[in-house]
């Protein structure tokens, strides 16, 4: 399914120009596009559903009677953006975070000191919150979507697959999600 056709015609227009590249970091404010925002969607669209369409940067956690929520997120990076259909198979606050065999490979630097994990808090890379995606095949496939203490990278492919909110916004999302849900994370090119 297309974004063009999953938002109705006169849904909220998406900012242009969302890479973070070159953002100062000191004092970042939220570009006011980026902040969730009430949008009508195609009718046939099942509320409590999230729907992440890479190429737009955005989420899109679906309500009754036509509509959704729309949030900016960031994606996965070229080669680690992961498509297809899962389930919320656990959630948590504050969670701890351990990469993955394969982020330690590609970036033994920067994430080796942690593949005996890193206890949950403001400097954790998951944030405030946590979604686990899961599938019947895999179980935990370790994409999430997550906080970030890093709001300037919403908006970007910067990620080692998941998708990630404002810490703000996925304390949101997050109240809203119940456990079993839906998501469709969009191959991209399909915008």
């Amino acid at each position: 399914m297309k974004r063009r056709t999953f938002l109705a015609a006169g849904s909220a227009a998406l900012g242009a120009g969302l890479a973070g590249a070159g953002r100062a970091h000191e004092n970042f404010v939220l570009p006011e596009e980026y902040l969730p925002r009430r949008v009508t969607i195609r009718d046939d669209i099942a509320p409590g559903e999230i729907h992440v369409f890479p190429d737009y940067f955005k989420l899109y956690w679906t309500l009754p009677g036509a509509e959704a929520i729309s949030y900016t997120c960031g994606v996965g990076r070229e080669g680690l953006y992961e498509s297809g259909e899962f389930t919320v198979g656990a959630k948590k606050e504050w969670p701890s975070w351990t990469p993955t065999p394969g982020m330690i490979e590609r970036e033994p630097e920067k994430y080796k000191q942690y593949e005996d994990g890193m206890p949950g808090g403001p400097d954790n890379p998951l944030g405030a919150r946590a979604l686990y995606l899961f599938t019947p095949e895999r179980g935990d496939t370790y994409l999430r979507i997550h906080g970030t203490g890093q709001p300037w990278t919403v908006g970007t492919a910067v990620s080692n697959g998941c998708a990630r909110l404002t810490n703000e916004h996925i304390v949101m999302l997050y109240n809203d999600v119940p456990m079993d849900t839906r998501v469709i994370l969009y191959p991209k090119g399909t915008g």
